[in-house]
């Protein structure tokens, strides 16, 4: 995807915000607010069409200053509703306004004070996909990038659609027939749409798409505006509340049953070990940033988003133990030291995300000689995954030492069975890791374990560091009076005990990093700890449902990026269990569904399970 272009803050000599990008106002001049009401929210007889429903979805194909939006979030908090009830916002833009410059745009309408406040402490850097922002009772999916290549990767079915931007002539893409047979694609039955234009190509164009539209009263100095509605009429069905059962309690598992929990499921995890976290996700700190990539491909896009996600998530756990020290990844060589600079300048990273940084500045930012310069995550740093584990499962059924055998059907339900126990739940999410295989032979889903082994330093025996340093391994700042080093990677070996081997290892990757650092460690003396990861041939996790086996889940294949993965993963399976918006587009669904190995495992027979 292209980089996102942030727009620039500029005013029409009446003081209303103006886009020197498209030539443009972004609202009336008569007023904003009093704009988005009129146009928006009665052209789509709002509040009125969300009252007495549990979920609501609309799409906005212009985000702008965010005007249209927290006027709807407003009107939501004044509408009376169920206790649990959830709108869903989607919004397109192009040209997303820096954090900094909102402010002084949302400073215009007091009134919307508090709410203004709350998106932009939410608000995501300018990087090109979807980003997902729990709001309360308002979730917003902020799709950063073009209108035509953001809206074919949208998955959502729109009960109330808001056709803003700018001028046709302005942005004739953005009001194209590709665009509108789009909207068409993604509205639900019986949805409404509403927009200030009235251009007759405009309504020629959505009159195409099966939309019966109207002229109404316009707003201020516009005499008309544009209503429409698909035949048809969406159930409005309260969701059903699940009985789920979630199998390991590592951090797939645990931030899934959170995810799901949240959405009023009854979750129960049932994990072999005696407590939460005991397998690969046991680790006294773990790393946690994002990788790009020259091409931006999957992998980088899903980190990035799993990044920018959890972020948001974990600092919402105050019993989840993260240092956001910042993380600097060095460089292997010079050409990947020069790959790296280029990367950040081609893809236009924000600083605040990502910035390259030379030798020089990368020494000082470790308090180390180093040989190379790098990439520097100013957000980024340590997770301790136990911590969070336990903070994500705090309200949770957790039921440990139960080991789960086997799986079967029973009529409208799964049925759970372990060593004198058994559980019925409407549906299952596997998420155990590495004994994935053993619980699903008939699969045949190619997960392979790799072993790492993670060093133990004593802080009082090392020089200070105080932040993550990576470069083919990783050294962390001090918890609890250890430094962690790391980590060794073997497939297919599970050896459970620590190695010498291993700690010479990791004390080399380390003398790589911070050459000299571990000058004096005598690696017999080092602790450790030895985890198996879960493993997909293409380094992606697998997140979807399982063929042919509704009400079965799986979630699995973290590898040795779990703090990362975790929280987009746990969004989406959510997401599809809900029949909500996808938090991802479409391209990055397809990559992470387990089908993608269905030619391994004959896609169109039954697994015997």
């Amino acid at each position: 995807m292209s980089p996102v272009v942030p727009a620039e803050l500029a005013f029409a000599g009446d003081g209303t915000p103006f886009s020197r990008q498209y030539d443009d106002i972004y609202h009336s001049g008569q007023g904003g607010l009093e704009q988005s009401r009129h146009v928006f929210l009665r052209g789509n007889d709002l509040p009125d069409r969300w009252r007495g429903r549990e979920r609501f979805v609309i799409l906005e194909t212009g985000f702008g200053i965010g005007l249209n939006f927290l006027a709807t979030w407003q009107a939501w908090q004044d509408s009376p509703g169920p206790v649990r009830r959830q709108l869903h916002y989607v919004a397109v833009e192009k040209h997303p306004f820096r954090v900094s410059d909102l402010a002084t745009l949302h400073a215009r309408w007091p009134e919307l004070a508090p709410l203004a406040a709350a998106l932009r402490a939410q608000w995501p850097p300018a990087l090109p996909g979807l980003h997902r922002i729990a709001l309360g009772d308002i979730t917003l999916t902020l799709a950063l990038g073009d209108a035509i290549d953001i809206l074919p990767q949208l998955s959502l079915a729109a009960d109330a659609i808001y056709l803003d931007g700018f001028a046709p002539d302005r942005n004739p893409a953005l009001w194209s027939e590709a665009t509108l047979q789009q909207l068409r694609r993604l509205a639900a039955p019986g949805a409404t749409l509403a927009s200030w234009s009235v251009a007759g190509e405009v309504r020629r164009r959505l009159a195409s798409a099966d939309f019966s539209l109207d002229r109404k009263p316009g707003f201020g100095s516009k005499r008309d505006m544009l209503v429409g509605h698909l035949p048809g009429t969406r159930p409005h069905n309260a969701r059903p509340r699940q009985r789920i059962a979630v199998i390991g309690a590592g951090i797939a598992g645990c931030t899934v049953a959170h995810s799901l929990a949240g959405r009023g499921h009854t979750v129960s995890v049932l994990d072999s070990a005696a407590a939460a976290a005991c397998g690969a996700s046991g680790n006294l700190a773990g790393v946690f940033r994002p990788l790009p990539s020259p091409d931006d491909g999957a992998l980088a896009r899903v980190l990035r988003a799993g990044f920018l996600h959890g972020r948001r998530l974990y600092d919402g756990l105050a019993a989840a133990r993260c240092g956001w020290t910042g993380v600097l990844h060095l460089a292997r060589d010079a050409r990947h030291e020069a790959s790296q600079r280029e990367i950040a300048d081609t893809q236009a990273l924000p600083p605040d995300y990502c910035r390259f940084v030379n030798r020089d500045e990368a020494a000082k930012l470790a308090a180390w000689p180093v040989a190379t310069g790098g990439w520097w995550f100013p957000q980024a740093g340590w997770i301790n995954p136990p911590s969070l584990c336990r903070a994500l499962l705090a309200g949770i059924n957790l039921r440990t030492a139960h080991a789960v055998t086997s799986i079967e059907r029973a009529g409208p339900a799964w049925r759970l069975h372990g060593d004198g126990f058994r559980l019925e739940a409407d549906s299952v999410v596997v998420a155990n890791g590495v004994g994935l295989g053993a619980l699903l032979p008939g699969l045949k889903l190619p997960l392979r374990p790799a072993r790492g082994q993670v060093s133990h330093l004593a802080e009082s025996a090392t020089p200070p560091l105080d932040v993550v340093v990576t470069r083919l391994g990783y050294a962390t700042p001090a918890i609890d009076g250890i430094r962690c080093a790391g980590a060794t990677h073997h497939v297919n070996d599970q050896d459970a005990s620590v190695r010498l081997a291993d700690h010479i290892e990791n004390l080399f990757r380390l003398d790589m990093a911070l050459p000299g650092y571990a000058s004096g460690i005598d690696p017999a003396s080092l602790g450790g700890r030895v985890s198996n990861r879960p493993m997909s041939p293409d380094r992606l996790p697998m997140v979807g449902p399982v063929p042919q086996h509704a009400g079965l889940w799986i979630c699995n294949g973290f590898g040795a990026r779990g703090l990362v993965f975790a929280s987009i993963c746990a969004e989406l399976l959510s997401s599809m269990i809900d029949d909500d918006p996808l938090p991802l587009e479409q391209k990055l669904v397809l990559a992470l569904d387990p089908a993608r190995f269905a030619t391994l495992s004959r896609r169109h027979r039954r697994p015997a399970l």
